[in-house]
């Protein structure tokens, strides 16, 4: 995956709602079965990598405002 494409993914999940990301992550996770280059394969565990990053941080975020309020 280029600069470019990884740039555009951040900013995507930074915008995107729960709903938005769990699609997201299925069907990046559908694809996976679909590829065979090694390439591909790894831009795919990049992308899914990124996904669960922000996942987790939202996770901990609503966890940090629970707590809060």
């Amino acid at each position: 995956m280029n600069k470019e494409a990884i740039k555009n993914l951040i900013s995507w999940l930074e915008e995107a709602s729960d709903e938005e990301i769990e699609r997201h992550q299925s069907f990046v996770e559908a694809q996976a079965g679909r590829v065979s280059s090694r390439e591909a394969l790894a831009d795919i565990r990049l992308a899914l990598r990124l996904i669960d990053e922000e996942v987790l941080a939202r996770m901990q975020l609503k966890s940090l405002s629970g707590r809060t309020g």
